[in-house]
């Protein structure tokens, strides 16, 4: 893979709770880091729900490696969000992480 293959910006967030004054808390997302990345489509799959079309898209989203990358985070690319299904390190190099998502409606 060439270097300049990662042309993506993305954002990488952590799900925190803040308490919302009335002894529950809310889910807010933080930024853990940005950095570039590679992001290639991999799959669409159509499907009716309650009376509905709904499109699920799956993405492979490359970065460098790096430690602490949890798969209850999400990525954000401009104004879309991608949760993560699993984390890939290829060849257990410790060069890239392989990131798997599907594309949150």
């Amino acid at each position: 893979m060439r270097i300049g293959d990662l042309n993506k910006r993305i954002s990488l967030e952590y799900p925190t709770n803040v308490a919302d004054g009335m002894g529950g808390f809310t889910v807010t997302w933080a930024e853990a880091f940005s950095c570039y990345a590679a992001v290639w489509p991999v799959s669409a799959k159509e499907t009716a729900q309650a009376m509905a079309e709904t499109m699920t898209i799956s993405h492979r989203i490359r970065i460098r490696y790096r430690d602490g990358i949890r798969s209850s985070w999400r990525l954000k690319l401009g104004n879309r969000y991608f949760n993560i299904v699993s984390i890939i390190n290829p060849n257990e190099a410790g060069r890239w992480l392989d990131i798997m998502c599907k594309e949150a409606a």
